[in-house]
């Protein structure tokens, strides 16, 4: 293993033995806190976070320490035997979501712990008849065939089919939309509190409570998807917490493992026990190592109460993004998001933003063509989060003539 390569380097091997399912230009090999360096050494300030994954920053120290250690002593030994850490992980999450009665199932990613949420829900509604599961247009659970099809996003699903049925769509935020679905074949309603893929969109104050109501009424699950906004990003453990409601069972991943793969379902009363021995399984969900990895990510954010700086962060953020947004409403429509889960939306396409921010040395994510998307680690400082938004007031008033000629255009057409 070579251990310094340049770019063009490292591109080449990309090109030759990758599968070209991205399309990177640039190679990233170093990252501490909300900082990483490329392979050519410039350095730039990452507001990507792995797309939310890196929630306490790059190689924060305890976990750095915790994953040395436990891989020193025991990484894998698969579910057929108990390790001490998988049971102390789940106990964690169980106190952080609030779900009393609740036991948690582990697996390695996003897409693995939605699938096990709807094969959950499949297993459920077996015995009563039902097996449809409601999800919302915009929303997206995932690249395997079960969550490609439960995202509400056609261009996903292009060149795939058949997909499998049991799927249905109600438009976010509208509970009419949602009520008018459910039939005598629903078994669960699954719902992002904070759709990120979908164009970072915050669940109406009304609309997650609706669902619960709902779902009581009509003998229904509520699922809820917290793979991104999980974890605390939100400025809360888990992004339904905002809003009062108890989901039934709901799935993460991406910042509970800090960077290491790890996802999970954590399963109220109602379903913790649904699943036994031969229902469903996993080869490295839950291994000493990745436990110990993702008990490192919780220990860290309660010992340097990033719940709090998460909040207090995003709110910096977002004032900040809306005065910037208030100088440009030729082609900036506005801000959203909630904690440090951040959206710019603009009236044309993102990408020119995004390319000009990179260059300047932020890093973001144009998602849904429109919105500059914006993931800070929960170790951001205030200086940080100052640094960001001058280099995007820079980068508006650079763009802007460029900006406004594209919303011209788009109207004449």
């Amino acid at each position: 293993m070579k251990s310094e390569m340049t770019t063009s380097e490292i591109m080449a091997l990309q090109e030759a033995f990758v599968m070209p399912t991205y399309a990177p230009k640039t190679a990233l090999v170093r990252g501490e806190g909300c900082w990483v360096w490329d392979a050519e050494g410039k350095r730039y300030l990452d507001f990507c976070s792995g797309i939310a994954v890196t929630n306490i920053g790059h190689s924060h120290p305890r976990q750095v320490a915790a994953i040395r250690e436990q891989a020193e002593q025991l990484m894998h030994v698969s579910n057929l035997f108990m390790n001490p850490l998988q049971p102390q992980l789940a106990e964690a999450l169980v106190r952080c979501s609030g779900l009393a009665g609740a036991k948690c199932f582990f697996c390695n990613s996003g897409a693995e712990a939605n699938e096990g949420l709807i094969k959950l829900a499949r297993l459920w509604g077996s015995t009563r008849g039902r097996h449809e599961i409601i999800t919302m247009r915009q929303s997206f659970h995932g690249r395997t065939l079960a969550t490609l099809t439960a995202t509400g996003q056609d261009k996903v699903k292009h060149g795939f089919g058949p997909l499998p049925g049991g799927f249905v769509y109600a438009d976010y935020n509208e509970l009419d939309s949602v009520r008018a679905l459910v039939n005598d074949q629903t078994a669960a309603i699954m719902v992002e509190a904070l759709q990120g893929e979908g164009g970072v969109i915050p669940s109406a104050p009304d609309f997650l409570p609706g669902l619960r109501a709902l779902c009581d009424e009509m003998g229904i699950l509520l699922l809820c998807d917290e793979v991104q906004a999980g974890v605390g990003r939100t400025g809360r453990w888990f992004g339904f917490q905002h809003y009062g409601v108890e989901p039934d069972a709901f799935s993460l991943a991406k910042g509970l493992g800090g960077g290491f793969p790890i996802g999970g379902i954590v399963a109220g009363p109602r379903l913790a026990d649904t699943f036994q021995p031969g229902h469903h399984a996993t080869t490295f969900g839950g291994t000493p190592l990745g436990s110990a990895a993702a008990l490192a990510v919780i220990e860290t954010i309660e010992a340097e109460d990033l719940l709090a700086n998460a909040v207090a962060m995003g709110e910096r953020f977002m004032q900040g993004l809306a005065d910037i947004a208030a100088a440009h409403p030729a082609w900036i429509e506005g801000v959203r998001g909630r904690g440090l889960m951040n959206g710019l939306v603009l009236k044309v396409p993102a990408a020119p933003l995004q390319q000009f921010l990179f260059e300047a040395g932020l890093l973001s994510i144009a998602t849904a063509q429109r919105v500059l998307r914006m993931l800070p680690a929960m170790v951001v400082s205030a200086e940080e989060i100052d640094q960001a938004l001058s280099w995007i007031d820079v980068a508006c008033h650079a763009l802007h003539d460029e900006m406004v000629a594209l919303v011209m255009q788009v109207d004449e057409n």
